[in-house]
């Protein structure tokens, strides 16, 4: 997939505030640090298009990504942040789920989870949470070029017993550095989007 166009065309908060054009859309969900922005940068390949922070937490609205005017990723508050009060975890929440609700054009979600570490509750609450609306899940493991060889099968042995993947789910071992997973991710959502 050559990437021609990307441009931010819609931040919701609301379902009145999502674009009209019936595009097929991309969902990205994950904790606050899994590197979600490095990950959209990586796909979209431009360098800084979605702001990294060294502050979790920075994302507070659903960001609609045009991607060469044929399908949007829409980007989501990440959960799982201390320091993000009780109240606003819970209005994230709503959102998120209004718009997993509601949305007939949504093709596919992409659970990021850091590969280094085994996958926390949150993560497994929100993939149970995503099947629950018969959603297809990809799980992208990023941050794998931070692994060494001898830990890759551990890891998968841990993620294969965490997630009991269906067959219109995916997993992808992925890099933002390096870019390995990146054609794969591509690959889905071609086949998503025809």
């Amino acid at each position: 997939m050559k990437i021609e166009s990307v441009s931010l065309a819609a931040l919701a908060v609301r379902q009145s505030q999502y674009p009209e054009d019936k595009l097929p859309e991309f969902l990205l969900v994950g904790r606050s640090n899994v590197g979600k922005s490095s990950f959209i940068n990586s796909i979209i390949n431009r360098k800084n298009f979605a702001h990294t922070s060294s502050k979790p937490g920075k994302t507070q609205t659903l960001n609609f990504y045009l991607v060469n005017e044929k399908f949007h990723l829409v980007d989501v508050p990440g959960y799982g942040y201390a320091s993000v009060n009780k109240v606003q975890q819970k209005k994230f929440g709503l959102m998120i789920e209004e718009y997993i609700a509601s949305r007939k054009n949504l093709k596919r979600v992409f659970l990021l989870i850091d590969y280094r570490h085994k996958p926390m509750e949150d993560d497994i609450i929100m993939f149970n949470f995503l099947k629950y609306y018969k959603i297809p899940v990809t799980i992208i493991a990023t941050k794998v070029d931070k692994l060494s060889n001898n830990q890759i099968p551990k890891q998968e042995k841990l993620y294969e017993s965490a997630f009991k993947l269906e067959a219109i789910d995916s997993f992808i071992a992925f890099s933002s550095i390096t870019k390995k997973g990146r054609e794969e991710v591509y690959k889905l959502i071609s086949y998503d989007i025809l």
